[in-house]
């Protein structure tokens, strides 16, 4: 078999090895329902712009495209995500074949990489980190690409999927901080006298310039809005488990020599040492801001490739019985850790014993139950009103997820859109016919007395099925109140949220 022949059979194995991934994703996306932030992603398709108080604009023009593929679909909506991940698994691969690994690691990459946590969930739900993950693992092949071959044309494909992720998720700076450094602190800085460095630069900026427009003319208030969420995670204890969850979820747990090892190798390498500081940076900089665990997952895969390919030459000075059982340790404890990841992170079974154990260990799959149930208690509450008080009413929410239940779920039980102070709905969902009678969900009888004239419980929010979430536990009470007490300019203007 020649070379190029032996290449185009390894990538149609690693293209095996991601189909398979993405078979057994689609077969189980469609299980429960939408989270929360699938619902806030699904509302903001409907009315597309260049920015988004929480995200950048790429990930709701993704939504945009399957809504109008698919309808209101749990697994075609998801299905950019399964896409995603298989590229990432696929892309895994090939940097092990770059960093001059054989089969051997380009498949212990890819299934190393397709059984870590980070990589199964972003696979699970339609969120903004699959696909920032996604552009990142890109950068750091195409960087692995540059760095190999020489050829400077490739800081095009760079520049195009750093300006990608910036429209993505904000954070992409941190990483771009980290390739900068990479390339000032190794002899890769004489890339910066090269004219197709500033085009790939150009290209980026270019790409991102529509969102950084929409953030000038909204007063950057998605800085405002990074602030409260990690005021509020500092707040509640989410950025705690930093560095146990890099080993536990971002990796698969099993590999943790391996990523290390490519740590180390990447490191030792005059030619691809850029590729450490691009870890060591963002991983640095989140550790000392209280960032969380998951915000530098995007980091591990080439760490896993770099290790796959450095152990595969160092098992090659190995007897054969050697290689054959550290190969077969390798994978059969990875299996087992991917197995348990699994369990708790894909929505597997409908019912019994193992949707129970992926229920109590997994808080996110909680939280896509009871949509429906809301809409229908909503739904009753409006039935319950006067003719009169239904002339004029309006539904009022306390968070995005009920936001977007309502607008996309809620056409079922014939209800209005939503009104909502949360995020992008805060922009796009005041009243111009400021109804006089409210059904609010989602907030506390005291907010809702504070508030509103004349509140009464008119039913109540959680799941047929006894799951506990954020609903069924924070939000238990649905109200029938009158309107704003400061009238709805002052309630307005004074009661913006972010989530």
């Amino acid at each position: 078999m020649s070379a190029a022949e032996e290449r185009r059979s390894d990538a149609l194995l690693l293209a095996g090895i991601a189909a398979v991934f993405a078979i057994a994703h689609v077969l189980t996306n469609g299980r429960y329902g939408f989270h929360r932030d699938e619902l806030q992603f699904l509302s903001d398709a409907r009315h597309l712009d260049w920015g988004f108080v929480a995200y950048p604009p790429l990930t709701p023009f993704i939504e945009r495209v399957s809504l109008s593929l698919f309808g209101v679909s749990l697994v075609g909506l998801r299905l950019a995500s399964v896409i995603g991940q298989a590229i990432v698994i696929f892309v895994s691969g090939l940097m092990a074949r770059d960093l001059g690994g054989n089969r051997l690691a380009q498949v212990a990459s890819a299934i190393t990489v397709g059984l870590s946590g980070l990589p199964i969930f972003e696979a699970t739900e339609f969120q903004y980190t699959t696909f920032s993950y996604l552009w990142w693992v890109l950068v750091c092949w195409f960087v692995i690409r540059l760095l190999k071959s020489e050829n400077p044309r490739w800081w095009i494909a760079i520049g195009a999927a750093i300006g990608l992720c910036l429209m993505t998720k904000y954070s992409t700076v941190f990483f771009v901080a980290g390739l900068l450094a990479g390339l000032a602190l190794t002899r890769a800085r004489r890339w910066f006298l090269s004219p197709w460095f500033y085009a790939g630069v150009g290209v980026a900026l270019l790409l991102f310039l529509p969102n950084i427009v929409w953030l000038a003319r909204h007063d950057f208030i998605s800085y405002t809005f990074l602030q409260h969420i990690h005021a509020r995670d500092v707040g509640e204890g989410r950025a705690e488990g930093y560095w146990k969850y890099q080993f536990l979820l971002d990796a698969n747990l099993f590999a943790t020599p391996v990523w290390i090892a490519g740590l180390i190798a990447f490191a030792r390498s005059s030619r691809y040492r850029v590729l450490a500081w691009m870890y060591a940076v963002p991983v640095l900089v989140f550790w000392v801001n209280k960032g969380r665990f998951y915000y530098v997952a995007e980091a591990y895969p080439a760490l896993i490739a770099m290790g796959c390919a450095a152990a595969e030459g160092w098992l090659a000075r190995r007897p054969t019985w050697a290689q054959r059982t550290v190969a077969t340790a390798y994978f059969t404890c990875v299996a087992a850790m991917g197995a348990f990841l699994l369990a708790i992170l894909v929505p597997i079974a409908p019912d019994g014993r193992l949707r129970d154990f992926a229920l109590k260990n997994n808080s996110d799959l909680r939280e896509e139950f009871g949509w429906d149930d809301m809409n229908r208690a909503i739904a009753a509450a409006r039935d319950s009103l006067t003719p009169e008080q239904r002339a004029s009413f309006g539904i009022l929410t306390g968070n995005y997820g009920e936001a977007g239940a309502i607008e996309n779920l809620g056409g079922a039980y014939q209800l209005p859109p939503p009104i909502s102070l949360t995020n992008s709905f805060y922009l796009r969902s005041y009243p111009q016919q400021q109804p006089s009678t409210l059904i609010v969900v989602g907030w506390s009888q005291r907010q809702v007395d504070r508030e509103f004239t004349g509140c009464r419980v008119a039913g109540h929010n959680g799941n047929t099925l006894g799951i506990h979430n954020e609903e069924s536990d924070d939000h238990p009470d649905i109200y029938v109140c009158g309107p704003p007490k400061k009238g709805w300019p002052e309630f307005w203007r004074t009661n913006q949220r972010f989530g």
